[in-house]
């Protein structure tokens, strides 16, 4: 289980790191980008068939990229439904690759 703390710093950096992109969209878009890279990454973490950690989560105009490495196809899977499950989330370009 994902300790509160950790959660809360990967939710806060997430959340600065959209701030620091250059101009080019809106303010509003960005913060959109940035809850939804959150919560996907969150359904990650929660979730027991998926190495959270090892996935990297982007997000841009609702569309969502993962990236990384995963144990197997059926976490691949698995990741990429919990991605779509996000609201606001307009497609999901899964990019894991798995590693046994």
């Amino acid at each position: 289980m994902i300790r509160p703390k950790v959660l809360l710093a990967v939710v806060t950096l997430t959340a600065l790191l959209a701030g620091c992109a250059g101009a080019g969209s809106s303010t509003g878009a960005y913060v959109d980008d940035s809850v939804i890279t959150s919560k996907v990454k969150t359904r990650l973490y929660k979730d027991k068939t998926t190495s959270g950690w090892d996935i990297k989560v982007a997000s841009s105009g609702g569309v969502v990229q993962l990236s990384g490495f995963v144990k197997s196809e059926a976490e691949k899977t698995k990741a990429g439904e919990l991605a779509k499950g996000v609201q606001g989330v307009k497609s999901v370009s899964n990019d894991l690759i798995v590693k046994p």
